[in-house]
């Protein structure tokens, strides 16, 4: 409930950690679960002191529960176990601290465990955080590489040695982070999304040299998998080869069965490449070659052609055709014209023999009156009417004698 106060009128420390303390007790057991990091059994001493850490989220809370209830599962549970445990809320009024008073802790077994990541599992598939459409393809050749591995391990090792075997002018950026533990899950998260900020990054590798269920379990974790899945640089996952196979291998963009394999997917083989640049430019070599060699052939044989060897032969077999047409045309054309001269000639014979002018040589003439018209008869004129008479050479006036 609400506890009213005012700048004038204050609670004491003690009031409020005695209402803190209050509302606590009213709080019911409930089941933890968590992962013991410390453990502390004091020799005499009848509480047993344990702190229990949720690593997807990096929170602690402190446990305290009788020395039987802890002897009862001692053989089993240690530091870095997985435990769940029935406690109920406490709350420390003197110092202001909250602790959980456990009742019963049992371990998490590895078929249980098990059992967890495969409803995880489906969960997020069902989210379609595994779909084949959301992986990304890697580079041809990375330039920068980023790593998340353990510090001095042999999966480090195994990646930059076998990288720079194959191709010594790849480059890294290593995150040396716990790969197993309490701290790896979020140091593993903040480290991949650091690389990931990067524009100069290519590739994230993400290595561990295989491990236990347990070691392993890291690398299952929700955080981590829905972290890779938000990545927009593709990630390769290299946890090694395990049967149980960690959650982060099906959301990464390529599995990698060990870190050595994860640097042979990752960098091209220099030596390899160069064999198969030189094939290449054999082949394109032997292309070229062949080429030329069926152009040249083809061209050959064009010119062995009779209308190629010779060009001049056809017009000259034909030369001596072309001038007998001619001929036949040239003779052709001159009796042509002579037929016709000869037809000119006879129809203009008979134009000048029937022309008015001819007979007019004769010595006839032509009398037209005045306004022109020719006298065919000698009703037409009047005496005294002055007619024109036309002669061959001329003409001339004459009267009409009555």
């Amino acid at each position: 409930m609400a506890v009213n106060s005012t700048p004038e009128t204050p609670l004491p420390v003690g009031e409020v950690s005695r209402l803190i303390g209050g509302w606590i007790d009213r709080l019911g057991a409930v089941w933890v679960e968590g992962q013991i990091t410390q453990l502390n059994r004091r020799p005499g001493a009848g509480v047993v002191f344990l702190t229990l850490r949720d690593p997807s989220y990096d929170i602690s809370v402190s446990v305290t529960c009788f020395r039987q209830v802890y002897d009862d599962v001692a053989d089993v549970v240690s530091e870095g176990a997985r435990v769940v445990v029935l406690a109920k809320p406490e709350w420390y009024a003197p110092r202001g601290q909250l602790s959980l008073r456990a009742t019963e802790i049992r371990p998490v077994g590895v078929g249980e465990l098990l059992a967890r990541l495969e409803q995880l599992k489906k969960a997020l598939a069902a989210e379609g955080l595994f779909a084949a459409e959301r992986k990304k393809p890697l580079p041809f050749l990375p330039q920068l590489i980023g790593l998340v591995c353990g510090r001095a391990s042999a999966a480090e090792r195994d990646v930059l040695e076998n990288a720079r075997h194959r191709w010594p002018a790849v480059r890294f950026e290593v995150r040396n982070v716990p790969v197993q533990g309490v701290h790896a899950v979020p140091q593993v998260v903040q480290a991949v999304k650091e690389l990931d900020a990067l524009d100069d990054v290519d590739v994230i590798v993400v290595a561990r040299g295989g491990g236990s269920v347990e070691d392993l379990l890291p690398f299952s974790d929700e955080q981590l998998v829905r972290a890779v899945a938000a990545c927009r640089t593709p990630v390769v996952s290299a946890i090694g080869h395990e049967p149980d196979t960690p959650l982060l291998d099906y959301v990464a963009d390529l599995r990698a069965s060990t870190p050595t394999d994860a640097a042979k997917k990752v960098v091209p083989d220099v030596g390899e490449e160069y064999e198969r640049v030189r094939a290449l430019r054999d082949r394109a070599r032997r292309c070229v070659e062949s080429f030329l060699q069926r152009e040249e052939r083809g061209l050959a044989h064009a010119l062995a052609r009779p209308s190629i060897e010779d060009p001049h032969r056809m017009i000259d077999e034909r030369a001596d055709h072309v001038a007998s047409l001619a001929d036949r045309a040239r003779r052709t054309l001159g009796h042509l014209l002579d037929r016709a001269d000869s037809e000119l000639t006879h129809t203009h014979a008979r134009v000048v023999a029937l022309s008015p002018a001819a007979t007019l040589q004769r010595g006839y003439a032509v009398l037209q009156k005045a306004d022109g018209h020719v006298v065919r008869s000698p009703d037409e004129v009047t005496a005294e009417e002055t007619l024109r008479a036309r002669v061959a050479e001329g003409e001339f006036v004459v009267r009409v004698d009555a």
